[in-house]
């Protein structure tokens, strides 16, 4: 699981994550609280995902329609690290 917060605000941003082997990981869910919405928090969250996949040497299958949309977006940039 990832956390996200910002200094001054309340909550935490959420990242969850099952893990099926040690080259697989499934990003289940994104929860952004309203008090960091627009924030970049869950962006920044997906970002630290696939920079830790990276260099794991893991794959990610994005179930989670937000960072399905993120990958969508960095389809070519994240190609090593993203499953389809």
């Amino acid at each position: 699981m990832y956390l996200g917060t910002l200094p001054g605000l309340d909550g935490a941003a959420e990242l969850t994550l099952s893990k099926t082997s040690d080259t697989l990981v499934i990003a289940d869910g994104t929860i952004v609280p309203d008090s960091l919405r627009g924030m970049g928090v869950g962006q920044q969250l997906v970002e630290r995902l696939i920079a830790d996949a990276r260099s794991a040497g893991q794959r990610v299958v994005p179930l989670c329609p937000f960072v399905r949309a993120q990958a969508m977006r960095h389809k070519e940039e994240w190609a090593d690290v993203i499953q389809f």
